[in-house]
């Protein structure tokens, strides 16, 4: 035989018990709200073969910019990767190009620029050991050091 329980029931039950008259706190009272200056990390993805921003990018920058602001940015970590298609060079000058872009664009946002480590991997990494290609290599990683303004 199955029984089931309703809300109702445990409710009822609780105040029977004695839990029903229990005050309770103002939320405020009891949770912090989290400090919104903290380090973060977010990627940033690109077509194959492409260093321009998409609208997707864009949003994504301009949404971490909005949450970080006041706040005291102490390093942006930009690194550029890029897939294991294409000659090395190129892969190469492709990740500096996608670096680059974010960079420029966090600027714009109003981050500080002397803040910024921009690096580019190209494509080292971009294949396993045993030759698959990670496609999703195609974006820049974007690592933030934030603090709460002193």
């Amino acid at each position: 035989m199955h029984r089931s329980i309703s809300l109702l029931g445990v409710a009822a039950a609780l105040a029977l018990a004695g839990c029903g008259g229990a005050r309770f706190m103002d939320r405020s009272a009891v949770v912090a709200e989290p400090s919104r200056c903290v380090p973060k990390r977010f990627e940033v993805y690109f077509a194959d073969s492409e260093a321009r921003l998409t609208e997707p990018a864009r949003q994504a920058i301009g949404m971490t910019a909005a949450q970080l602001q006041g706040c005291d940015i102490r390093k942006v970590q930009v690194i550029g990767l890029a897939d294991a298609r294409g000659g090395v060079a190129a892969n190469q000058s492709l990740s500096e190009r996608r670096a680059l872009a974010v960079a420029d664009a966090l600027t714009a946002a109003g981050w500080p620029a002397p803040v910024f480590e921009v690096e580019a991997a190209g494509e080292t990494g971009a294949a396993t050991d045993a030759g698959v290609r990670e496609p999703m290599r195609r974006r820049t990683e974007v690592l933030i050091e934030a603090a709460p303004p002193a």
